[in-house]
């Protein structure tokens, strides 16, 4: 019999699935390795619709796959494991690639990973889902198969008659954290919330330079305006790590919420010939694109960059080489800063869940359980009261997540506040207006984003709400 040959990249996207099922790296991370780096812009393409797209659908694969296991309960090696999910998202979501190059490379990374004996499951169990065969019941589950039509028109009928729709098994998200979005947001946010966890997000980028978009453009690169930020664009065609201009830095990969945060907490402050901002301590600045920002609308200010990994650290320290005689890289744990009544505004960007980014991280929802919440609070709040402390007397502190969680957001805020009677939260509502009349704010982008401030004034960016990511910003001053 003839040995499948296995494509440069299926084998990478099985070895990045692996590392992320083991916990042995990020999946954002791994895709911009020398590995995946090395390959043609096609396989680089098809690598990332691979992995991101199997880690989406992961919860619905295994549903689909594991009631034609022989024992269904049974804990499966990684490596079948992935190599099964791997095939089973290109026969379900990918029209374009034949079944047999989805079986037969899967069968083959089966047996190339040491499991030649179970590569006869992995062929059998796939060769029944190409069939169109399909386990359903009233939820979707249940005992008996029916061919493809059927369970799609049982799906229809099961959601058409439910008395809510049924997200998490719709969406492939974890049924804890869908219920917990629709309570705090409403069926229709948490519906909007799962489908934009399931898509791949817009490629935002942020020109340092205006004239930048010129040579972009010539360059064969098509662009399309941001939805909030006059220095934000999409990118709409072209490979933009090919670009002199991103070789370069002036021009940046970055998430346009990512972006309004960084100006945010550059427009925080009245900007007068009296009070111009001198100091600024970004407190979890990594991997720096924020830090840039401060560093651009606060031209005479010095920045101290604070990161508490050392990798990270060494990245960033790269990124912001060219800013060091304004910026300090300084390995440190923002919540042990020690410093008092030192600068005018700090960002604290906190580390989160990051349940706001799940079409970009999309292994977040198989790792994260309700009780890390709590954890993360704690140390969301050690950093909070740490950043109010390094600011001087009617300074500002600007706190962030990129989660969707109260826990992370503004129960943080409300217990730092309870504790620091010198602190008060500020609405942001002023902040956006002197954004919008210094022209950052593109349209009518204050109006939208006033729609999105909650009662206390704090800015609540839900995914795909605007065309961001998730985000929590809130505005605290420090009085005393």
């Amino acid at each position: 019999m003839a040995v499948t040959r296995i494509s440069l990249a299926r084998k990478a996207a099985f070895g990045i699935l692996l590392n992320v099922e083991r916990g042995a790296g990020h999946s954002d991370d791994l895709l911009r390795g020398a590995a995946v780096d090395a390959l043609a812009p096609a396989d680089r393409n098809l690598v990332t619709a691979l992995v991101l797209g199997t880690l989406r659908w992961q919860i619905a694969l295994d549903e689909r796959i594991r009631p034609w296991l022989k024992r269904p309960a049974a804990k499966l090696d990684p490596e079948i494991l992935i190599a099964l999910r791997l095939g089973a998202f290109q026969l379900l979501h990918l029209d374009r690639i034949p079944a047999h190059a989805a079986i037969g490379e899967s069968v083959e990374l089966a047996k190339k990973a040491g499991h030649r004996f179970a590569a006869g499951m992995v062929n059998a169990v796939l060769r029944k889902l190409a069939s169109g065969q399909s386990y359903v019941s009233g939820h979707g589950r249940g005992t008996h198969p029916v061919d493809g039509s059927s369970a799609d028109q049982a799906a229809k009928t099961t959601r058409a008659s439910a008395p809510a729709p049924d997200l998490a098994g719709e969406y492939a998200h974890p049924a804890w954290l869908v219920d917990r979005w629709e309570r705090y947001y409403g069926a229709e946010a948490a519906s909007a919330i799962c489908a934009h966890g399931q898509t791949q997000p817009k490629l935002a980028i942020r020109l340092a330079d205006p004239s930048v978009e010129a040579e972009l453009a010539q360059a064969g690169f098509e662009l399309a305006p941001g939805e909030l930020l006059t220095a934000a664009r999409t990118v709409i065609a072209g490979d933009l790590t090919t670009a002199q201009a991103f070789r370069e830095g002036r021009v940046r990969i970055q998430d346009e919420g990512s972006q309004l945060v960084g100006e945010i907490a550059a427009f925080c402050t009245p900007k007068d010939l009296d009070q111009k901002v001198k100091s600024i301590v970004d407190a979890c600045a990594a991997p720096g694109g924020k830090t840039l920002i401060l560093a651009e609308r606060n031209p005479e200010a010095r920045i101290v960059a604070c990161e508490a990994s050392a990798q990270r650290m060494a990245a960033m320290q790269a990124r912001l080489a060219a800013h060091s005689d304004r910026i300090e890289c300084r390995l440190a744990d923002a919540a042990a800063l020690a410093e008092d009544s030192v600068h005018d505004l700090a960002l604290a960007d906190v580390p989160c869940s990051g349940t706001g980014t799940l079409g970009r991280n999309p292994e977040i929802r198989h790792r994260l359980r309700a009780e890390d919440l709590p954890r993360q609070g704690e140390r969301q709040r050690a950093i909070l009261h740490a950043a109010l402390r390094a600011v001087r007397s009617g300074g500002c502190v600007v706190y962030s997540t990129c989660s969707l969680e109260p826990e992370e957001n503004e129960q943080v805020v409300a217990a730092v506040l309870v504790e620091n009677s010198g602190a008060r939260q500020v609405s942001l509502a002023d902040c956006l207006e002197r954004m919008q009349a210094s022209g950052v704010l593109a349209g009518h982008a204050a109006e939208r984003l006033a729609q999105c401030l909650t009662p206390e004034g704090a800015l609540h960016l839900l995914p795909g709400v605007l065309g961001t990511d998730g985000f929590f910003v809130a505005l605290i001053e420090r009085s005393a």
